[in-house]
């Protein structure tokens, strides 16, 4: 069976429904503790969202030298699908596996909403399954959540296929060109600021569309890297 580790730090708040999204897309999550550097041989590595310890000085500036994150990095170089939620991705980014940083919201208030995505790029490990221009809904809550980045460096991510997810309708912090998520240039690293793993059960997700009870749109996601490991 396909194994993909959840890393917890110190303050995170979203491992174990990240460690339920894993086991609802068919593979089995392996908790990973940010103090060790042993990766147990899983196949992907989810960053879970949340808070990280050191946040105060910058969200995720002390976390991305935790013993772990030498294993992802180097992980991440020989293609293992990472994903960083939330505090995830602006540990990814403060790691450099992921290009630009996530700054305070432009509002300066934390805000927890359902927010409408577009899915831009099919071409990496997390999107696999989905189609190019689909929308999706999954819940959001970010207080430090606006993607900024060099204008060259935003052109190169729109240029070359790296912008993953699009915020849709309203931009919930500001981040620029409504950028919601990023991969690297290989496509098996992605960051991106909602939370998928708090829609992937009916009845308990977001009311999306025509689904009464609740999206579960987040799903696709884990499923994705489920299928690109599986090949």
């Amino acid at each position: 069976m396909t194994r993909i580790g959840v890393v917890t730090f110190p303050g995170t708040l979203d491992d174990q429904d990240a460690s339920r999204a894993v086991r609802l897309a068919g593979a089995e999550p392996v908790q990973l503790w940010h103090k060790d550097r042993d990766l147990h041989d899983v196949d992907g590595v989810v960053l879970a969202g949340g808070f990280s310890y050191g946040d105060y000085l910058r969200c995720g500036a002390i976390a991305r030298f935790a013993p772990v994150m030498d294993s992802i990095i180097e992980g991440a170089y020989k293609g293992l699908p990472i994903l960083g939620i939330c505090n995830g991705f602006q540990i990814l980014c403060e790691a450099q596996l992921l290009p630009g940083a996530l700054i305070r919201n432009n509002h300066q208030k934390f805000i927890c909403r359902d927010q409408k995505l577009r899915v831009e790029t099919t071409d990496t490990a997390w999107t696999k399954l989905f189609t190019v221009g689909q929308e999706i809904t999954v819940p959001l809550k970010n207080g430090e959540g606006c993607f900024v980045a060099e204008e060259e460096l935003v052109n190169r991510l729109e240029g070359e296929g790296q912008v993953v997810f699009r915020y849709v309708d309203f931009n919930p912090n500001g981040s620029l060109r409504d950028i919601a998520g990023i991969s690297n240039a290989a496509g098996n690293v992605v960051g991106l600021m909602p939370h998928p793993e708090h829609a992937v059960e009916k009845g308990f997700g977001p009311i999306a569309g025509d689904e009464p009870h609740g999206g579960v749109d987040g799903l696709q996601i884990f499923a994705s890297a489920v299928a690109s490991i599986m090949g």
